[in-house]
């Protein structure tokens, strides 16, 4: 959500903090917060003296509204009259309004001594056009209805407010001597409130004595938003539950989720001992879920509301069901339970993988499930939404769970009917047709674009015609705005530029274009601010075309002036500036943006940016829109079955204007199975202050002669819909018009919930759903008497309009076809191929990065090591911890032995050549080999052949001897029996008191025996001895065969531990060189021997 209430005391902290006014307030920072567990003393030691020198006023603060007429605030007491107050009040249950709570939250003020005419009220509150500032000369708690009373100033946005006009506006009738320092003030509470992004801030009463301004009592709203903006204006705090829900950890844990995906994940407990629990995708559907349960009498029953949308990933969803499931199997109920996880037809979700999480929950959770009498009902639509059906129906059958699974042949609400045992389960429906019966082209001839017999959308108008809307159909605009030409948005030659690599967006465009028979593709170019120019490759049926990219804005629009519309999917945080330099074109007559999180503030900017520059905005907060048989935005209808069975290839009758856009894919689905399908369908989007309203989008279907019926699908919250009823009841709009608000349910709870769009949450009786139904339904709209009867309803209407003779349904023609994505092929099963690679050893596709199947939180928990890491990564398994612990002292002794070495000095001079390190690293790294460093692998292979051919050591000596070879890790250039290699000893013994056993280390040091009889500085060095207990680790840790532990040696996996510790040091001297700035190497002329042939000296 988008505003969110502060506690009272977060709200003045930020005000004594950050308000800058030229009267200081009084009694700054002068507030505490008490709990159940606080410490009195130490509470009077932090700096609050002033607790035992004042008189005090106490109050809880857990946003509950009009404390004084319900006798929660104590006034003029002293600390130990206080302190008895809270404790007479603390952990007690009390009625506010509907809603139950505990008090546990209190603030204590000092005690303002003032008389009533010392009081005012103060509220400045956020509309679409601008801020509203409500000022009334009484204050206090006898204020009454302020709407009613206060005078009231509107600032428009990015508007200012000056001292003169304050005073004429809102203080006339404020005492002269108190109206300079109150006009003052202000003003600075305004710049206050916009700088720190409130939506809302209330002071009732303020006081203003001759000893200064105070602020009694306090209620706010911030912009969560604003979070990336103000966190730092804002500090630390957490925004509270309202009063009467509790706030639980696995919201937090949720919450928590939410903010570090891209996905939107919620989670509100409205009754943790309920019987009915849902889990249900996207924003909307997941109120209209609600609002049926409610409906049909279960919201006593009601244990939660949430929802997850905007592809969450496999572990993701995963997460969010085990703890919907850990909730829900907490407590008993004698008649059961049943968890509806429900959804509209996704845009871009995979259904499949969101499915396969939850699937996973189940099964982690089945024997809990079967306890708790734990009935599933499913329905889903969207990409690969088949695959997920099927694994929901697998897990039913192999757990023994009752699963009932339903697809788009279903109402999306039914299931909550069924759930309920109000509606019969049906045995056996007719499912619709697979993604690969849509997709995989029959065609005789691929190369041809599929033409259609249906006339294109705009094939009666021009494209982009102009339709003068006329001064009564810009009513809804602010007053004194002058009538202005909208244009139609979207023609069959309409051009997008795509802010942002969206492949998968574009491509399915250019699909949509395809079967539409369009002549050319509708994205023009990309813009990508973060590569170079290029060309990127996509499909056009069956053929590869190329479609720029661009770094820079400007660059692309002037190389494509017939580019109309942006579609920006920047992130929240970049999307308010690139659509500000969008809107600095003038070819742009429309854009959508796609990105949910954007300030209110800021999107409010960029409405009246758009107005003045005649520009329309969808969104933000959307999938976009559809025109079908001419252009889609982006993501907006879903994969391509879905548009082929929603008949989105081809107009129909029926215009439509959404705020969801996941449910604006189910209107397709719904229209087409009741009407003739689609002509053009918008979601406007999901925040407070959508780009462009409802009314906007139907003035242009009123003006349209293809547009016979119109669907309005709006939302609690915002008062856009009232704008719809008085067109309808002046004329202006005189189409049929079929209408539903979802979130009727939010007047049946106690306490207030947000959903799952940010402007879902009524702000007063007038944006509740049930309000706005009945205000269409007087206006004169058709308005069902539910969300299940919404396609009734649009049914019975498009058949009298038929019945009539308005609409003449166009003969059906068989749908176009296009090529399968082959990854979509693959995702279906359809098709196989062999991988160009195999590996074994690591998988970072899933949430958790795994190494050998172990994830990596798993790795860390145990404390494996470096040693544990190089086991799975190596070896494939978990070493015992004696193996481990040698690895790790392998890379330790072989890190480095000094600059002489060739491989250090190859590095230090590379490095003083001014390399980079990757290059250094390398070059000492290709000076491993036999005769540095190399002697590992070839100590193992002599030693382990020897041994296992049963030669004694003696035997084997002579051997080497006589063949002329070197015997691989003996001797040594500085140590010998006398001085010994500390090394070699503190391996040696490691090996003697930690392996099982350790056979071919003794055969080696017989071997040296000898050697050192002949020679003392013929010593097992530390490559030969690293081999050899090597060897000796492989063959008898218990974790390796001995043909896998031979098979290793031969691999060359001893040189790999060389390798992987040299390179330490090699780093090492590396930054050494560079941290002591030594310039260019070049070797002295005296430390060269120059020997020149004779015949060349002759």
């Amino acid at each position: 959500m988008s505003a969110k209430a502060v506690l009272e005391i977060t709200g003045k902290e930020l005000l004594y903090k950050h308000l800058k006014c030229s009267a200081p307030l009084g009694n700054a920072f002068k507030c505490v917060r008490v709990l159940q567990d606080t410490n009195w003393t130490q509470l009077l030691l932090q700096d609050h003296l002033w607790l035992m020198q004042e008189r005090l006023v106490v109050k809880p603060d857990q946003l509950i509204k009009r404390r004084g007429k319900l006798g929660l605030i104590g006034k003029n007491l002293d600390l130990k009259a206080t302190q008895s107050w809270i404790e007479q009040r603390m952990g007690t249950e009390t009625q506010v309004g509907d809603a139950k709570g505990i008090l546990r939250n209190f603030i204590i003020e000092p005690f303002v001594l003032h008389e009533q005419a010392d009081e005012f009220y103060i509220c400045i509150y956020a509309e679409r056009d601008g801020d509203v500032i409500l000022f009334h000369h009484e204050g206090g708690v006898e204020v009454g209805d302020v709407d009613a009373k206060a005078l009231r100033l509107k600032v428009p946005v990015e508007g200012s407010l000056n001292v003169d006009h304050v005073k004429q506006t809102l203080l006339i009738n404020v005492p002269p001597n108190r109206r300079d320092i109150l006009a003052n003030f202000l003003i600075s509470l305004f710049c206050f409130y916009e700088e720190l992004y409130f939506t809302y801030l209330e002071i009732n009463p303020l006081v203003i004595t001759d000893t200064g301004i105070y602020v009694l009592d306090l209620a706010a709203k911030l912009d969560a938003t604003a979070d990336y903006l103000c966190k730092v204006k804002w500090g630390e705090f957490e925004f509270p539950p309202p009063f009467g829900r509790e706030a639980y950890p696995e919201e937090a844990y949720i919450a928590e989720l939410d903010a570090k995906s891209g996905a939107s994940l919620k989670l509100t407990i409205l009754n943790p001992k309920g019987r009915i629990w849902t889990m249900v995708a996207g924003g909307g559907a997941s109120v209209v879920y609600s609002d049926t349960i409610c409906d049909l009498g279960g919201v006593d029953e009601l244990a939660n509301y949430g929802e997850y949308s905007g592809a969450p990933s496999e572990q993701q969803t995963y997460d969010y069901a085990k703890t919907i499931l850990s909730l829900m199997t907490r407590h008993h109920c004698k008649d059961g339970k049943v968890l509806i996880i429900g959804g509209g037809i996704a845009n871009f979700t995979n259904v499949a993988a969101t499915f396969k999480g939850i699937v996973r929950a189940i099964k982690d959770f089945q024997a809990l499930l079967k306890e708790h009498g734990v009935s599933l009902f499913v329905r889903r639509g969207g990409p690969n939404y088949q695959e997920g059906l099927r694994v929901m129906r697998e897990v039913g059958h192999t757990t023994g769970i009752p699963i009932h699974v339903f697809g788009t042949e279903t109402h999306m609400t039914a299931i909550v009917g069924m759930a309920m045992g109000l509606r019969p389960i049906p045995d056996r429906l007719p499912t619709d047709a697979h993604t690969a019966n849509f997709l995989l082209n029959t065609s005789t001839n691929a190369n041809i674009t599929p033409m259609s017999s249906r006339k294109s959308s705009e094939c009666e108008h021009g494209p982009n015609q102009d339709i003068d809307l006329g001064s009564e159909s810009t009513g809804h605009l602010a007053s004194g705005a002058p009538p202005r030409k909208q244009t139609a948005l979207f023609s069959p030659s309409t051009k997008s530029i795509l802010w942002g690599m969206q492949s998968r967006a574009v491509q399915g465009m250019l699909d949509f274009d395809y079967i539409c028979s369009r002549p050319q593709p509708s994205v023009a170019a990309i813009v990508y601010p973060f590569t170079e120019d290029h060309k990127q490759k996509f499909y056009w049926g069956h053929k590869e075309i190329l479609i720029p990219v661009y770094k820079n804005m400007g660059h692309a629009m002037c190389r494509h002036p017939g580019v109309d519309v942006l579609i920006s999917f920047a992130s929240h945080r970049s999307a308010f500036q690139s659509t500000v330099e969008t809107l600095g074109y003038p070819q742009i007559r429309t854009i959508a943006i796609i990105a949910e999180g954007i300030p209110e503030a800021d999107t409010r900017k960029l409405i009246k940016l758009a107005k003045e520059k005649g520009v329309i905005i969808i969104g933000p907060s959307t999938v976009g829109g559809i025109k079908p048989g001419c252009f889609k935005i982006g993501n907006t209808g879903g994969m391509l079955d879905n548009i082929l069975s929603s008949k989105l290839y081809r107009p129909g009758s029926v215009g439509y204007v959404s705020r969801s856009g996941g449910m604006s894919n189910e209107l397709n689905n719904i229209m087409s199975r009741t009407t003739d399908g689609v002509y053009e369908g918008v979601a406007i989007g999901g925040d407070r202050y959508p780009g462009s309203t409802f009314l906007d989008h139907m003035l242009r279907y009123q003006d349209k002669p293809e547009v016979k019926l119109i669907v309005l699908l709006g939302e609690v919250g915002g008062t856009e819909e009232y704008q719809v009823g008085e067109a309808i009841k002046s004329g202006v709009v005189t189409k049929p018009v079929v209408a539903w608000c979802i979130g009727t349910c939010a007047t049946m709870f106690a306490s207030e919930v947000q959903f799952g769009h940010a402007g879902a949450c009524a702000h007063g009786e007038a944006e509740t759903a049930v309000a706005k139904n009945r205000a269409l339904a007087a206006a004169g709209a058709f308005v069902p008497k539910n969300f299940d009867e919404l396609g009734v309803k649009i049914r019975a209407v498009y058949n009298d309009l038929v019945t009539k003779g308005d609409i003449v349904p166009a003969p059906e023609v068989p749908p176009p076809t296009v090529p399968m994505d082959y990854s979509w092929a693959q995702e279906l099963g359809l098709i196989r191929k062999p991988a160009s690679f195999m590996t074994s050893i690591c998988d970072e596709r899933g949430q958790e990065l795994l190494y050998a199947g172990m994830p990596i939180t798993e790795v860390f928990r145990e404390d494996m090591g470096i040693g544990g890491v190089l086991g799975l990564l190596w070896f494939q398994r978990r070493l015992p911890k004696y193996a481990s612990k040698y690895l790790e002292m392998c890379l330790m002794v072989t890190a480095d032995h000094g600059p002489a070495v060739s491989g250090a000095h190859n590095t230090i001079v590379c490095a003083r050549a001014g390399k980079d390190l990757v290059s250094c690293l390398t070059s000492g790294l290709l000076t491993i080999g036999e005769r540095f460093g190399g002697a590992l692998d070839s100590a193992a292979k002599q030693f382990s052949h020897a041994f296992d051919s049963g030669i004694i050591p003696m035997e084997f000596v002579n051997k080497m001897k006589k063949e002329g070879r070197l015997i691989m890790g003996i001797g040594h250039r500085v140590k010998s029996l006398n001085n010994p290699d500390v090394r070699v000893q503190i391996l040696k013994d490691y090996a003697k008191q930690n392996f099982p056993a350790t056979p071919l280390l003794d055969y080696a040091l017989e071997v040296e025996k000898i050697t050192t009889s002949k020679k003392p500085n013929l010593i097992l060095n530390v490559d030969g001895l690293i081999g050899v207990v090597f060897v000796d680790l492989l063959r008898h840790c218990g974790s390796f065969t001995r043909e896998e532990a031979d098979e290793y040696v031969e691999m060359g996996v001893l040189n790999g531990i060389f390798v992987l510790g040299r390179s330490m040091g090699f780093i090492g001297h590396f930054l050494d060189q560079k941290r002591l700035r030594q310039g260019l190497y070049r070797h002295p002329w005296d430390d060269i021997s120059y020997v020149m042939p004779e015949h060349m000296s002759m």
